[in-house]
């Protein structure tokens, strides 16, 4: 049955979980996203024609072949931007547990054994230092270079 004890107690667990801002955030973008779509559905404009479905690009008409080749350094920088911005998503899960080991002393157990902050550390490091090779070396291929 439930009880006002039990949903305080609930709530409490939430609040105390540290993936529940993250857990909040996507429910709040989910909300928004569909309140933004209803709202364009219903009171959006109901006229079409051909002018209004044309294709438009910053004002101007289309010109040329949409399937031109692209130089591959745009291509070069989108994989770039990919690569640091998996980066956040493999860091986010590393510093909340890096906070639990080094703050509180709580060191990770799992199957493989125990690991404390000085090991959450060095993994770190590692994977900094990787990522820094990464750029250094498409900073030596001029990837950042746009003349």
């Amino acid at each position: 049955m439930f009880t006002s004890d039990t949903y305080l107690s609930n709530v409490a667990v939430l609040a105390v979980h540290p993936y529940a801002p993250i857990l909040v955030l996507i429910l709040l973008v989910i909300g928004f996203v569909l309140v933004v779509m209803a709202l364009t559905h219903v009171i959006g404009p109901k006229r079409h024609g051909p002018v209004k479905d044309d294709t438009y690009e910053a004002g101007m008409a289309p010109i040329g072949d949409a399937r031109r080749r692209f130089n591959v350094q745009f291509y070069a920088v989108a994989l770039m931007f990919l690569l640091f911005d998996v980066e956040i998503v493999f860091l986010w899960p590393w510093a909340v547990v890096f906070y639990d080991a080094a703050v509180h002393g709580h060191p990770v157990v799992t199957p493989a054994g125990s690991f404390d902050k000085t090991f959450l550390g060095v993994a770190m490091a590692i994977f900094f230092g990787l990522l820094a090779i990464g750029y250094v070396y498409d900073w030596a291929k001029g990837i950042f270079r746009w003349t």
